[in-house]
């Protein structure tokens, strides 16, 4: 087949992939300003992309096309080292007309891929990733900024960042044009223009990532997305359908009336009586109990995480009552 086994079927096969992966930078950017401009917001985007079908395609989809470009990068690199054999050897510098980037695309590439694992180490690996597996830890998959948060507290972040980021500046800019005149598109007159726009764009949307890099990194050290009123009460949120789930809709509804800084005595103070040997003997025969316990105590990690201050102490309803006190009907 022509596209695997002639050149020019491989540079054909780089550019639409390339411009595929263009056109995915370019929306993860603005994704990205949605977090700086307006936080709820890109939680919403996350939970809304989540491990939805439609998002599940589109990330399959796009590993496919990341694995197709490296793979044909490969290809063409050594099929161009091959071709030059011991000529290669002999050029000690760049030669006239020739931009450092074309002739590093394999190494830039190589960069960008090593920051890319980082970057889904960071993220994907705990929020899509999670919700497949169907495993939540401290942080629910959906809470984009919490993400954001646990990434850019650390130190090293914001330089590898950084790096990764300069590197598909150099890829980016020279791979826009280079893709056009792949596809014939070789006019000189029409290749000085493409050659301004890749500069521009790629300008733009790399200065937009380093941009939210440096505000991200700023706004964690402040834990802002810990500490913001309206994100704390939409992580609040986040965790009713688990209390509707193992609780029925009284727990659900009592999470989320109660004030955020008392959800905290309430889970804590439910932990507390389903350790009290009275009332496990009274839950001895509740449903999905070992359930109820874990949803508790993801509530309580995530609580903890947090640092919501702790005030009054409110019941759970759906809870065996605690010994002291009035205790509250229970509908089981």
């Amino acid at each position: 087949m022509w596209l695997s086994s002639s050149s020019v079927g491989r540079k054909f096969v780089m550019a639409i992939t390339g411009a595929a992966l263009v056109l995915f930078v370019t929306f993860h950017c603005l994704m990205n300003a949605i977090a700086i401009c307006w936080p709820a917001a890109y939680n919403s985007i996350c939970e809304f992309l989540g491990a939805n079908w439609y998002a599940l395609i589109a990330s399959v989809g796009l590993a496919v096309l990341l694995i197709i470009h490296i793979i044909y990068a490969v290809m063409l690199t050594i099929q161009n080292r091959k071709a030059r054999g011991n000529d290669r050897y002999l050029i000690s510098k760049t030669p006239k007309g020739v931009e450092w980037s074309s002739q590093n695309m394999l190494v830039l590439g190589i960069v960008i891929l090593a920051f890319l694992v980082v970057h889904m180490i960071q993220f994907w690996a705990k929020m899509q990733l999670q919700e497949i597996r169907g495993v939540h830890d401290v942080l629910p998959p959906a809470a984009g900024t919490l993400f954001i948060q646990e990434a850019f507290s650390k130190v090293w972040t914001p330089i590898v960042y950084i790096i990764g980021f300069v590197a598909l500046w150099f890829h980016f800019n020279h791979g826009f044009w280079s893709m056009f005149q792949s596809c014939g598109w070789d006019n000189q007159v029409w290749i000085e223009r493409l050659k301004k726009i890749a500069c521009c764009w790629a300008t733009i949307v790399v200065a937009l990532f380093i941009a939210q890099a440096i505000v991200f990194t700023v706004n964690a050290h402040r834990n802002y997305y810990k500490t913001n009123e309206v994100l704390r009460q939409q992580y609040k949120e986040m965790i009713v359908p688990m209390f509707e789930k193992d609780f029925g809709p009284d727990a659900a509804m009592a999470i989320s009336a109660a004030p955020f800084d008392q959800v905290k005595q309430m889970v804590k103070g439910a932990l507390s009586q389903m350790d009290n040997p009275a009332a496990r003997g009274y839950m001895q025969n509740e449903p999905n109990i070992d359930e109820k316990i874990e949803t508790l105590k993801a509530t309580e990690a995530l609580l903890d995480y947090l640092d919501v201050e702790e005030e009054m102490a409110v019941e759970l309803p759906g809870v065996p009552p605690s010994n002291q006190g009035a205790h509250p009907e229970h509908n089981h």
